[in-house]
């Protein structure tokens, strides 16, 4: 699966009539609670945002509600600006972020009757508060971003002013970094394959014959989270699983038993329990492909060779990769490994497999690791890999500097500079628009102590 369903205990989140700001219970009825310019703010667009971030399990402060009006106040004041900018969103963007937030919310709550019963409002009328709140964050985002672009382009000059008159302790510091080369060579995928779908052939036709689904699925199933659950995922929108995976799913009658389908993560088969619109809950059987002893030694032994090939100059690291490493996306520059999400071709400890890092902790530069087993980049996972490493280059953990980490720098300066220029613009506007805050906030703690000017005396 590409998300983990979980589920997150309702009976920790404390009902409307409950919630207190500071000691004073709020009152029952709704009222304004705050107006910033022509924009007026409501102790229920306040209590359910409250209600969305506590489900989510995103606030515990004492200060929660302090926190959350206080952004809804920020925004309403970015907001103003972005309709003066004349900035407008574009639809498709705000319905497809409304649909993933959807999915996000169904798959806390499991199915729409839950989530309706703990909002007290039928679906629809959520999504068009929803579908209001991303169509506005998306303006207050495109207004943060035009403020921001004020900012010029900043210059090894600024860089420089800024290592001269920072204080050296909030410098950022750099951790030990790694450039590497790997040759990787696969396992047998074919044979493995056919032989875990032979297994899953024969767990399919014994539950054709009577045997239970759950049973085999607590027996043999190489998913955890859903093995002790029977095999059983919970009632989530298709969004939330590999398309194959959902498309299968979703053309089954419940209780039927699908097919063999395979998925980043293996091999499945599924049973349908429940289809309701776009969300079903189903259970699986997951099963990998396994490799033998004879896959590792015959690898091992191949690399062993090439290894002692390098070492002796009788072939350079970068030629033996482009002509015996499988692994497509090194195999031809060399073998020169780069971090998937950035392109970087620097690793930090923690963006390294723990494989490789133990692999190659020892080596100094130039030096090649022993042969080692590893997983590859693909699906959730990974896939077995084994693998040769090259240390091409250490730098150790420093504090940033202008030669080595010119880049970092130029980033941070660029960071501050811009939030510099948000928090002017915030500072500048509380000050010149009309603001009202009720006096039930008299007692919060906002980052900006300008909006206790702005509580109704």
């Amino acid at each position: 699966m590409k998300v983990t369903v979980k589920k997150i205990a309702l009976a920790a989140v404390f009902s409307v009539l409950s919630l207190t700001l500071s000691a004073q219970k709020y009152p029952v009825v709704d009222k304004t609670i705050a107006v910033v310019g022509g924009e007026m703010v409501s102790l229920s667009t306040l209590e359910d945002q409250v209600q969305m971030l506590l489900a989510q399990g995103m606030l515990n402060t004492r200060n929660a509600r302090c926190e959350v009006l206080e952004q809804i106040l920020e925004n309403k004041l970015f907001l103003m600006q972005a309709r003066l900018d004349s900035l407008s969103v574009n639809n498709d963007m705000v319905e497809a972020a409304l649909s993933q937030h959807v999915d996000g919310i169904r798959r806390t709550f499991g199915s729409d009757e839950k989530l309706e019963e703990y909002f007290h409002k039928p679906l629809y009328k959520l999504r068009q508060s929803w579908r209001q709140q991303v169509t506005e964050q998306n303006l207050v985002q495109q207004e943060q971003s035009q403020i921001a672009g004020r900012v010029p382009a900043v210059t090894p000059a600024d860089v420089r002013h800024f290592l001269d008159t920072v204080d050296r302790s909030d410098l950022p510091q750099v951790p030990v970094k790694y450039q590497l080369r790997q040759i990787c060579i696969y396992p047998d995928r074919e044979a493995a394959n056919f032989a875990v779908r032979e297994k899953l052939l024969d767990l399919r036709e014994r539950i054709m014959n009577g045997e239970k689904f759950t049973t085999l699925a607590r027996i043999y199933s190489e998913d955890p989270g859903s093995a002790l659950r029977g095999g059983e995922l919970g009632m989530a929108p298709k969004s939330m699983y590999w398309p194959v995976f959902s498309d299968a799913a979703m053309s089954l009658k419940p209780g039927s038993i699908s097919q063999i389908v395979e998925t980043p993560d293996g091999f499945h088969i599924i049973e349908v329990i429940e289809k309701k619109g776009d969300m079903f809950n189903a259970r699986h059987i997951l099963m990998k492909p396994k490799y033998t002893d004879e896959d590792r030694e015959k690898a091992f032994k191949t690399l062993d060779s090439l290894r002692s090939e390098i070492n002796s100059k009788a072939v350079t690291f970068e030629l033996a990769a482009a002509f015996y490493s499988q692994d497509p996306a090194t195999r031809t520059n060399g073998g020169q490994m780069a971090d998937p999400r950035t392109g970087s071709s620097y690793f930090e400890i923690d963006e390294l497999k723990p494989e490789d890092y133990k692999a190659i902790k020892d080596l100094g530069e130039g030096e090649i690791s022993a042969p080692v087993e590893s997983l590859d980049n693909e699906g959730r996972n990974g896939n077995t890999v084994y693998k040769i490493i090259r240390v091409d280059k250490i730098i150790p953990s420093h504090t940033a500097t202008f030669t080595e980490d010119y880049t970092q720098l130029l980033e941070r300066v660029e960071s501050d500079l811009r939030l510099k220029e948000i928090d002017k613009f915030l500072d500048e506007k509380i000050k010149a628009t009309y603001v009202v805050i009720d006096p039930m906030f008299a007692g919060c703690e906002f980052n900006r102590s300008d909006w206790l000017s702005k509580i109704r005396k």
